[in-house]
């Protein structure tokens, strides 16, 4: 690896509309204040974003290049070239930590493989916050990501969760789409054993935060409306 190369920089950024330096820290708009080419997932948001944290910088100043699910990999390809000339990037998040439950893996992939230096910064992720207010396996945990939508799936899919977090003593973390949450959580009661713990938590960091870790049979008489509000959900049996 030459110091002539620029270096990628993993920007994490909130998990909901809450002043920026509330949850990140100050580096983050230290970084944000040193770099004007960036990898976004969507451009608007990301000069929101930037202009919030650092509302002094030139917005005419900035590059940024966007990848999302209509990005070719000829074009994802060619977004470090900026790196080869020795001028640094930022990888920015859309909510949270970039590359996790995130499409940025894939540029970080790429940046070892054109031997470019590659810098994480701290700031919050939902998968950890959740997991960390959950009581469960800290030690043995498996992110799954979004379970199948049909029916008949998900249930077999709840069930092989909830037998390997028995046989592993491990807590199997997923998401769901927002406006699906009440029905996962009625997926979740009606699936599994009844002392099976079950942990949501959503709007992390976020004045309406909630975080609540009780038996399957318990969320039967659930109060907390999920609808369209971030969540996480845990499960393991013990």
């Amino acid at each position: 690896m030459t110091d002539s190369k620029g270096k990628l920089y993993l920007i994490p950024t909130r998990l909901g509309d809450n002043p920026p330096l509330e949850v990140l820290p100050i580096s983050i708009k230290k970084t944000i204040e040193n770099l004007d080419f960036y990898i976004v997932e969507n451009e608007k948001t990301a000069r929101r974003f930037i202009k919030r944290i650092s509302p002094g910088k030139s917005q005419p100043s900035l590059k940024l290049k966007v990848l999302n699910k209509y990005t070719t990999e000829a074009e994802r390809n060619t977004y470090l070239n900026d790196c080869l000339e020795g001028i640094s990037v930022g990888l920015l998040s859309e909510a949270g930590c970039p590359a996790i439950a995130d499409p940025g893996a894939d540029i970080v992939r790429l940046a070892h493989q054109m031997d470019i230096r590659v810098v994480p910064l701290v700031g919050p992720s939902s998968i950890l916050l959740a997991l960390m207010g959950s009581g469960m396996n800290g030690q043995s945990f498996t992110f799954n990501g979004y379970l199948p939508i049909d029916k008949g799936e998900r249930k077999a899919k709840l069930k092989t969760l909830e037998r390997l977090s028995f046989e592993q003593n491990q807590a199997q973390i997923f998401i769901e789409t927002p406006y699906r949450n009440m029905k996962m959580l009625e997926d979740l009661v009606n699936t599994l054993q009844p002392n099976t713990r079950v942990s949501v938590a959503c709007d992390l960091t976020l004045p309406t935060e909630f975080i609540k870790t009780k038996a399957a049979k318990d969320w039967k008489h659930n109060k907390e409306d999920l609808h369209k509000r971030p969540a996480i959900f845990i499960i393991q049996k013990d």
